[in-house]
């Protein structure tokens, strides 16, 4: 059964409110959340309130705000519908996400699904990952499309995430046949010659990021073998010299600490059948000063080059805690 929403008429000076029916009273509390939390987060998003009335959710605000509390609220009980849990970043990608379907970039073997209103969903082993906004929707199918894909702007914004989720869902349907992660081993502050241990011990803390990611989408044991046979790498930058990647997705993670010519020598790894995704935040470069970041130089040189895709996030991506936006754009606007 579906849902029906109805706008009573009221006089101007009452309460203007948006009543909508969920028939599965199950799916309903599920909708609501533990202690309605999940109303509360949209009631806080979108500055409305939300009255529970039996089956009926009563919506009060000003009229676009509750109609677009109204379309969250069904599109995620569509969801729950559909089989799928509803949490609180998935709250979050649904008030941030809008607009109708369009071309997907999707092709035959694709771990990649379109769900109504053009919502994209990336199959890993462990959990399906969908983008939250629409620049990292156009992002992921950019993933898809192209051979070699930049994904730059802020902490936080998902660019490795998504990218590494892209790479697993490849590789589970065989598109290619391993995963190889990279990221410049390049001191912010610290003096990596004084950490303990041997090479491995000293260059891991600077490769956690990638392995929680790795860990985000594949069982621990099935990592832990893929690893052991080298079908998923990860590898300081500095150790790609003189490799051919083929047949590989590659990701180049903080690649604004990758310096011009360390930059050309990983672009031209890429080798048949491969993808290559390259990462970066040209606010957080930490090389000396005075060298040139080879993220804006790669920038610079290869926007024109077709199968070179360009996707940019602003702190209005950012899906971490929301205080990391604000931090975001306060720094932004202090450098300006």
């Amino acid at each position: 059964m579906g849902i029906s929403a109805l706008t009573p008429a009221t006089p101007s000076d009452e309460v203007h409110e948006t009543l909508l029916e969920f028939p599965d009273n199950r799916l309903l509390i599920d909708l609501c959340g533990e202690f309605d939390r999940n109303l509360a987060q949209i009631e806080h998003q979108l500055a409305v309130q939300i009255i529970r009335r039996g089956n009926l959710l009563a919506v009060i605000g000003d009229e676009a705000s509750r109609a677009q509390a109204a379309s969250v609220l069904q599109q995620l009980y569509a969801r729950l519908e559909s089989g799928r849990d509803v949490e609180s970043g998935d709250i979050d990608g649904e008030i941030r996400m809008g607009g109708a379907p369009d071309n997907t970039g999707l092709r035959d073997g694709d771990q990649m699904e379109l769900f109504q209103g053009g919502r994209i969903e990336i199959k890993t082993r462990k959990k399906p990952v969908e983008p939250r906004t629409e620049a990292q929707k156009a992002y992921v199918q950019s993933l898809f499309r192209n051979e070699m894909a930049f994904g730059i702007g802020p902490a936080g914004t998902g660019k490795t995430y998504l990218a590494v989720a892209v790479g697993v869902s490849m590789f589970l349907s065989g598109q290619v046949e391993k995963i190889l992660l990279s990221r410049p081993a390049v001191e912010a502050g610290e003096r990596l010659g004084f950490l303990p241990g041997d090479m491995k011990e000293k260059v891991d803390p600077y490769m956690q990021p990638l392995y929680d990611s790795l860990h985000d989408f594949l069982p621990g044991k099935q990592l832990g073998k893929l690893m052991e046979e080298k079908k998923i790498e990860i590898a300081p930058l500095a150790f790609m010299r003189g490799r051919t990647l083929s047949n590989a997705f590659v990701v180049l993670d903080e690649a604004q600490n990758a310096s011009a010519m360390q930059m050309k020598m990983f672009l031209t790894r890429l080798g048949e059948g491969s993808r290559m995704v390259v990462t970066g935040d040209r606010s957080q470069v930490d090389l000396p000063r005075g060298m040139q970041s080879g993220l804006s130089d790669a920038e610079r040189l290869l926007r024109g080059i077709d199968a070179i895709s360009f996707n940019y996030f602003t702190a209005r991506d950012v899906v971490r805690h929301p205080l990391v936006a604000k931090i975001i754009e306060a720094y932004d606007s202090n450098q300006s």
